[in-house]
């Protein structure tokens, strides 16, 4: 049974799960992944400079705690999820944030039109499982309210649609960013309780080019990286739309300078796309107008 206490009180301010996993020792032979851990450490000095987020409503986990409750085992993760939403009223801003790895696993309840859920994979997941889409759906999205919002960010292969939301927007061929219908064939509801969920991640096939084996010098991923540098070099206010293209242009680029900002940021030298992400991808619990409708956490 997980320490309930080991999480911070709840109340009416912004609030977040950031989760960070490198599985080392874990993965037989495959090496383990630099960046997960500089990416929480990055993403917490964003939410706490540039969104006034309080550290104490930030939980923070990683493999390498040692506090075991702290650890991003598959239990630690379900119980942090729980939390993020737990009487969620309107104004209400709530973060989740994964660094990882992702799977796809056969579809066993027909909500998914190409067969496979989309999942995510905890430190204990090669014993005890990846945390499915349906399950993360459940857990964070349809308890939203009136007036919540979520904004996660998924830095992992096949996690284009891994909060399992109902309309997903990707860059058309023709440089503009359109809609597409999600909504799953069976007719099962995906969607909130009246707030909003929106997804950043990006679309992979898994096949990373670039080494995820331990290297000398600090990473960060490149979704992670992508996303917070743009939002670093956008004015307040910018709109969905522009923060989705300025990152693109960053992932086209290689990941341009790793210059993130404060002291974080300062040793991280290297961008390593161990998710092999290769498109920006916004999904959500609603449509809206991409072009208009500014990017607030």
């Amino acid at each position: 049974m997980l320490r309930r206490d080991a999480h911070p009180a709840l109340h009416a301010a912004p609030r977040a799960v950031l989760v960070g996993i490198t599985y080392a020792g874990t993965r037989r032979g495959c090496g383990e992944l630099r960046g997960p851990i500089n990416d929480v450490k990055c993403m917490r000095q964003l939410l706490c400079q540039r969104f006034c987020f309080p550290s104490d409503c930030i939980i923070m986990l990683t493999d390498d705690q040692k506090d075991p409750f702290r650890l991003p085992t598959k239990d630690n993760i379900r119980m942090a999820m729980q939390w993020l939403v737990q009487g969620c009223s309107y104004g209400d801003s709530l973060v989740f944030h994964f660094s990882g790895l992702g799977a796809q696993v056969p579809d066993e309840d027909g909500d998914e039109a190409d067969g496979y859920d989309e999942a995510i994979c905890p430190m204990d997941s090669f014993q005890k499982g990846p945390i499915l889409d349906d399950e993360i759906n459940e857990a964070m999205v349809r308890p939203l309210v009136h007036g919540a919002k979520l904004h996660a960010v998924v830095d992992a292969c096949h996690s284009a649609t891994v909060l399992d939301l109902p309309f997903l927007c990707h860059m058309s061929r023709s440089g503009n960013w359109q809609w597409e219908d999600h909504r799953p064939p069976s007719g099962a509801c995906k969607g909130t309780s009246g707030g909003q969920a929106v997804l950043i991640s990006g679309y992979s096939d898994g096949k990373s080019k670039f080494s995820v084996n331990p290297e000398a010098c600090a990473s960060v991923g490149a979704m992670t990286h992508s996303f917070i540098k743009a939002v670093e070099c956008e004015p307040r206010g910018v709109t969905y739309g522009r923060l989705l293209t300025t990152m693109k242009a960053i992932m086209t680029n290689g990941g341009g300078s790793c210059d993130l900002q404060g002291p974080i940021g300062a040793p991280v030298r290297k961008v390593a796309n161990f998710s092999g992400v290769q498109e920006t991808n916004l999904s959500s619990s609603e449509m809206f107008d991409i072009y208009r409708k500014p990017f607030a956490l």
